[in-house]
């Protein structure tokens, strides 16, 4: 729902000759027209991408289907499980082997794989608009899903490209051809915190820093021994710094361990559940947060912000999202000029 805010809703049924002349009547004034039905449909009704720009030669249309206008996948059925199956996510994500025998993969939450198609229309978009400004000509954008997904893998694909290696699952870190360092420690009230991979964090000089802290606690070991000071010999002893790191950080709240972490200039990082991020206080001090009326319901509801803050041009939540047909006279009526009586004459032929 909080996708949607902002925007404004009308009503079309496109299977009626009344819904199509209305949407061809809209697209002189529209930049983009954004869909995602089946390939073909809209061709079949005569709203294909040639109908469309005859009406606007510098109209953008872009096409955001599962797997793409053309291919032998085009019509199959699918589901953001499906995606980040057969996209490569979910081959990386889920238990290392010697953590969890056999253990199947696991896939991300939140919808990703449609947030990722999402994320390459807009960007696509984004530079055919570019090239609109250079060339004054529009242009068809067919964007696939799968193929999205395919290019969110890190590193996946490229390792496989250049190296002939397949990546394998590690606990709680980056899929790699290779071993990897744990990268998760659990604190002392049963939390955990994120250190992302001893052999990427720990210079001589960082890890000096730890160790004498560690050692006001009498938890340093041999970390002070000059060997350390060696970054080949750091590298060839991770898995005993790691551990001695462990046996540090169980003896710490959460809280205190990653910030214990990052006052030392290492980038650890706490793993939050979602009411912990509710409540950040980062973020709350950052304005991410808004509070959006839904006047049909008589109160407030708080929203997710941007990730970013304009100086010039300040981002807010105009409206909550549209009910269903909200805007059909303001926009059908007020804008394209049609007569409160046409638009309840559409509305009883179902065109609306």
């Amino acid at each position: 729902h909080a996708l949607y805010t902002s925007k404004r809703g009308i009503t079309l049924n496109l299977e009626h000759r009344g819904g199509q002349e209305l949407f061809r009547r809209l697209v002189p004034s529209a930049d983009i027209v954004l869909e995602s039905y089946a390939p073909g449909y809209l061709p079949s009704l005569g709203l294909g991408y040639d109908a469309l720009s005859a009406l606007k030669p510098e109209l953008i249309m872009c096409s955001l289907t599962p797997f793409g206008q053309t291919g032998p996948w085009r019509d199959f059925h699918t589901s953001d499980l499906l995606h980040l199956a057969a996209g490569g996510q979910m081959a990386g994500s889920g238990y290392d082997p010697d953590d969890v025998p056999d253990a199947p993969p696991i896939a991300p939450g939140g919808g990703n794989a449609w947030h990722m198609g999402g994320h390459y229309a807009y960007m696509s978009i984004l530079a055919a608009l570019y090239y609109r400004d250079i060339s004054g000509e529009g242009q068809y954008i067919d964007v696939s899903i799968h193929e999205a997904c395919a290019l969110t893998t890190e590193s996946h694909v490229t390792t496989y490209n250049y190296t002939g290696q397949v990546v394998r699952r590690h606990t709680g870190r980056a899929a790699s051809p290779d071993d990897s360092d744990k990268a998760q420690m659990v604190t002392n009230d049963g939390r955990w915190i994120t250190i992302i991979r001893p052999g990427f964090q720990l210079t001589p000089a960082r890890l000096k820093r730890m160790a004498e802290d560690m050692d006001r606690h009498g938890m340093a070991e041999d970390l002070l021994h000059e060997q350390y000071q060696d970054m080949q010999m750091i590298q060839d002893n991770l898995e005993h710094i790691g551990q001695v790191l462990s046996n540090f950080i169980a003896q710490l709240p959460q809280e205190e361990a990653w910030q214990w972490g990052q006052r030392l200039g290492v980038p650890w990082g706490a793993v939050r559940s979602l009411d912990e991020i509710v409540g950040d206080e980062h973020l709350q001090t950052r304005g991410f947060f808004t509070e959006v009326e839904h006047p049909e319901l008589g109160r407030r509801f708080t929203y997710p912000g941007p990730a970013a803050i304009y100086n010039a041009s300040p981002w807010r939540i105009a409206r909550r999202a549209p009910l269903i047909g909200e805007h059909n006279s303001e926009i059908l009526c007020d804008e394209l000029g049609l007569s409160k009586g046409e638009l309840v004459a559409l509305r009883e032929a179902g065109d609306v």
